[in-house]
C-alpha cells in the first residue's frame, strides 16, 4: 500500500500533482487547511483514476495539528507506506517590507519552513526504515533570485532551498532524494490577481505555465529513474532568470 502525501492538495499545483501521482498508481493522501469542497473535488478526481484517496484536514505550520492528524493517521496505518511527500502548501502576503506587518512575516514563514520541518519529520522515519523515499518541496523563482514586495515570501523559500540540499545530504544513503521544484509564474488561484499580459512578456516563452506541466516534474522526482538525483532545485519558468 504505497501512498503520497501532498500537502496543500485542494486546489491549484496541489490538485495537478495528486492527480498525476495518482496515474503514477500511487494512492493519495490529501492535506488541505479549510476548503473542504476543493479537497473533495481533488478527492474524487483521484479516485477517478483507480486509487485510493484520503482527506486530512490540518494547518501544516500548527505543530500540534500535524502531530494528531498526520501523526495519528501514520499510527493507525502501519501497513501503509508513505513513500512520496510533496511539501507544496505555502502562502503569499505581498506587501513592501516597510510595510509588513509580523504576522505577514510569521504567517507566511510558518507555512513553508515550519510546515516543512512538522510534516516532515512526521514521515521521515518510516522512509529510513524502508530505505526509500522520495521528498519534493515546491520552492520559487523567489527564493533563488528575490522578488520586490516578496521579501517574506522569498525568504522562506531560500530557506527551504537550503532546507533542501541539506536533507538530500543527510539521508542519501538510505536511497531518500530530497529535491525542490522552483516554478515561476504558473496559472493558479494565487496568481490570480497579477497582470498576467504584462508578466507574461517577461517571460521568454511569453506565458504562464500550467500547474500540470508543474506535476511532470513531481512525477520525474517521484519516479525509481530519478534515483541518483538528490538535493537539486528544478527551475519550470519559461525561460525567466533575472
Amino acid at each position: 500500500m504505497k501512498f503520497a502525501l501532498i500537502t496543500g492538495g485542494s486546489r491549484g499545483i496541489g490538485r495537478a500533482v495528486c492527480i498525476k501521482l495518482a496515474e503514477q498508481g500511487y494512492n493519495i493522501l490529501i492535506n488541505y487547511k479549510g476548503n473542504t469542497a476543493a479537497a473533495e473535488e481533488t478527492l474524487a478526481a483521484v479516485k477517478a483514476k483507480g486509487v485510493e484517496g484520503e482527506l486530512l484536514k490540518f494547518d501544516v505550520g500548527n505543530f500540534e495539528e500535524v502531530q494528531t492528524v498526520l501523526g495519528g493517521w501514520i499510527e493507525n496505518n502501519k501497513e501503509k507506506q508513505i513513500e512520496v511527500l510533496v511539501n507544496n502548501a505555502g502562502i503569499r502576503e505581498d506587501t513592501m517590507m516597510f510595510q509588513m506587518s509580523n504576522a505577514q512575516w510569521k504567517g507566511v514563514l510558518d507555512a513553508s519552513l515550519d510546515g516543512f520541518f512538522y510534516v516532515t519529520k512526521q514521515v521521515l522515519t518510516g522512509m529510513l526504515i524502508k530505505r526509500y523515499g522520495r521528498i519534493i518541496n515546491m520552492v520559487s523563482l523567489s527564493g533563488l533570485k528575490g522578488t520586490p514586495g516578496q521579501v517574506n515570501y522569498s525568504a522562506a523559500k531560500a530557506g527551504l532551498i537550503g532546507a533542501t540540499k541539506a536533507l538530500a545530504q543527510e539521508i542519501a544513503k538510505r536511497n531518500v532524494t530530497v529535491n525542490a521544484i522552483a516554478p515561476g509564474f504558473i496559472k493558479t488561484d494565487m496568481t490570480d490577481g497579477l497582470p498576467e499580459k504584462e508578466l507574461s512578456a517577461m517571460v521568454p516563452m511569453q506565458r504562464f505555465g500550467t500547474a500540470e506541466e508543474v506535476a511532470e516534474a513531481v512525477a520525474f522526482f517521484a519516479s525509481r529513474g530519478a534515483s541518483y538525483v538528490t538535493g537539486e532545485v528544478m527551475n519550470i519558468n519559461g525561460g525567466l532568470y533575472s
